[in-house]
């Protein structure tokens, strides 16, 4: 086998939330390249569609699943739908997002649920059905959380700390799965993205160019990540290539985190 032989995917079956647009989608294409078969769960059909037809272009099979993972029941049901196909054998734990820009002292309960909920509480569902399933199977796995520099830092002149606040968590709860599975061969890590311009930071960047601006300013490189700088990532932590690797929070950012 040679090294790159061990990025391959070659009869693996992924599945990943969030996965029809942004840097979901582009995962799923870097991993369906990589050989692998898809199952992509997200609200919007015409989005799921698209990706989905994309990935068979690329020889692969896909299935979508309608469901709104941002609420425990709709993970529930995307999980059980997507296992109910046969064995996942990658999970990609990627929905999520602010979208809600409030100031703390502002911010009603039921929203900060609501925002917990698609941020970590969809992260844990889909973790506790997929990731168990590799568990009791005994042939290992993989898990892939999303989560973000905004686990480690308080984003500067952004309100709605319910996001800082799942994403904190998501960081620890992929250590603390990793410890548990680990002796099972299911590898749990993260991956957590800086600043890219994604649908959403496109949004920002019309409403908000000088905050935008702003942020590309303290970035080292100079420059926004791209949604395709994510696929590689995401290949070698599905793949055997990343074998030895189990509880890690890999930041991709352009060093935006190093100052």
């Amino acid at each position: 086998m040679t090294v790159l032989d061990r990025f391959r995917l070659d009869g693996k079956r992924f599945f990943i939330t969030g996965g029809s647009r942004g840097l979901g989608r582009e995962m799923a294409l870097a991993m369906a390249e990589a050989g692998a078969d898809a199952v992509l769960a997200g609200r919007d059909a015409a989005s799921l569609e698209r990706t989905a037809t994309d990935i068979r272009a690329r020889g692969r099979r896909c299935s979508t699943v309608m469901a709104d993972i941002g609420s425990p029941e709709g993970a529930e049901q995307a999980c059980r739908a997507a296992l109910a196909e046969g064995p996942i054998h990658i999970l990609v734990n990627n929905i999520g997002g602010r979208r809600i820009n409030v100031p703390l002292q502002d911010e009603p309960l039921e929203v900060w649920r609501e925002m917990i909920d698609l941020n970590l509480t969809s992260t844990f569902q889909c973790t506790r059905l997929v990731g168990g399933e590799m568990v009791r199977r005994g042939e290992g796995g993989r898990v892939i959380n999303t989560a973000s520099i905004s686990g480690l830092v308080a984003n500067r002149g952004i309100g709605g700390r319910h996001y800082e606040t799942a994403k904190a968590a998501v960081i620890h709860f992929t250590r603390a799965a990793a410890a548990d599975w680990a002796a099972h061969g299911v590898t749990v890590n993260a991956i957590l993205p800086g600043m890219f311009m994604t649908e959403p930071n496109q949004r920002w960047a019309r409403e908000n160019p000088a905050m935008i601006e702003a942020g590309r300013t303290q970035i080292p490189m100079g420059v926004f990540g791209q949604p395709e700088d994510l696929g590689p990532l995401a290949v070698y932590l599905a793949s055997d290539a990343s074998r030895y690797m189990t509880g890690a929070s890999l930041v991709i950012d352009g060093g935006y985190t190093l100052w």
